[in-house]
């Protein structure tokens, strides 16, 4: 499945900053959007422009950078515009199985790539994939953001609560497993995956994990996103990146089932990117770009998380238990679990 179009790209540049004159390491951290697009579905060659551009963010600083949703290897967009929900239909059923022939194993050769390139460059990155599932889940999909430390490795596996409406013809429901934040420097950071974003009891759980800079990811379509990434840095009381892709109906392989479809059914780019980044007072530090692959990056003074929530802290004096009872289950949820002679094997 080789994408034998779409060559020829210019190198990466960042296409919009947000630069401090005097940062104090003490309370400021570097972090970063990458909108990327790329051959859909063709991992190696996104890996290629992932590792461009975390090669680009070193060179800036960045301590912590994003990617879109499902950036390895895609987003499912044929569903929409190709009768996605017709039942035991042979088209569908050759477009799932070269989706998920596409798709990326947690413990496959990527993970090391993306590890070592986290490690050598210092840089911890929070990756979209399109995870195919290991053993009971094999001939499953699931809608995944990793989390890559420089030191550690791989720290968090959210895989997506609820997929949004056409995509739960092709994903399976994630747990709270990864409803985790992790420390990089002086920032606690946490991220969810598009309309995830919009759930109120998984920003929830990421705020009450002492959640400061809000990562979400996107496929890349600038309207949807613009909105509640401000409303979340307000919410949360903040930092809000957003980290959207870029795909033309020329990234497309050649052989994928339904591409004549698609090509009469798609404009010329179907996602247009709009990665941004909020400040916790829903100001933008770097508003939203448009239709352009590039990095998109700031200085985020953290202190500014504690001004604001002078007036707002919703897991904290804003909260009332007494009133509201939460709970998040963070346990990682299978189909089945084997008991055997001498013990319990998952």
């Amino acid at each position: 499945m080789v994408n034998d179009e779409g060559a020829g790209r210019p190198g990466l540049r960042v296409l919009a900053a947000s630069r401090l004159p005097d940062p104090d390491p003490r309370s400021t951290t570097t972090v970063a959007a990458a909108q990327l697009g790329g051959p859909w579905l063709d991992v190696g060659a996104r890996m290629e422009r992932l590792t461009e551009a975390v090669h680009l963010a070193a060179a800036e600083g960045v301590r912590v950078l994003a990617f879109p949703e499902t950036y390895l290897s895609g987003y499912p967009f044929w569903l929409t515009r190709t009768h996605g929900a017709n039942f035991d239909d042979d088209s569908q059923k050759d477009c799932y199985a070269y989706y998920l022939d596409s798709a990326v194993e947690v413990d496959g050769p990527e993970r090391r790539e993306l590890e070592g390139l986290a490690g050598d460059l210092g840089v911890t990155l929070l990756v979209g994939i399109t995870e195919r599932g290991r053993g009971p889940a094999s001939g499953s999909v699931y809608c995944a953001l990793l989390t890559i430390s420089p030191r550690e490795g791989l720290v968090g596996h959210h895989r997506k609560l609820v997929p949004t409406y056409d995509e739960r013809l092709v994903w399976a429901q994630g747990d709270g497993a990864g409803l985790r934040t992790h420390v990089v420097g002086p920032a606690r950071v946490g991220g969810l995956n598009c309309w995830e974003n919009w759930m109120p009891q998984a920003r929830h759980a990421l705020y009450a994990d002492g959640e400061q800079v809000h990562f979400g990811t996107w496929p890349g379509a600038s309207g949807v996103s613009r909105d509640i990434t401000r409303f979340t840095a307000m919410e949360g009381r903040v930092f809000a990146v957003s980290a959207a892709g870029i795909l033309t109906i020329d990234d497309v392989p050649s052989d994928f089932p339904l591409l004549d479809e698609l090509r009469d059914n798609s404009s010329e780019m179907p996602f247009d990117g709009g990665s941004g980044i909020a400040a916790p007072d829903g100001t933008w530090v770097v508003e939203p770009v448009v239709g352009e692959e590039g990095l998109v990056v700031a200085d985020l003074d953290l202190r500014a998380v504690g001004r604001e929530r002078l007036t707002f802290d919703p897991t904290g004096h804003y909260s009332r238990p007494d009133v509201f009872s939460v709970a998040v289950d963070r346990t990682r949820r299978e189909a089945v679990s084997f008991l055997d002679e001498g013990g319990t094997r998952g």
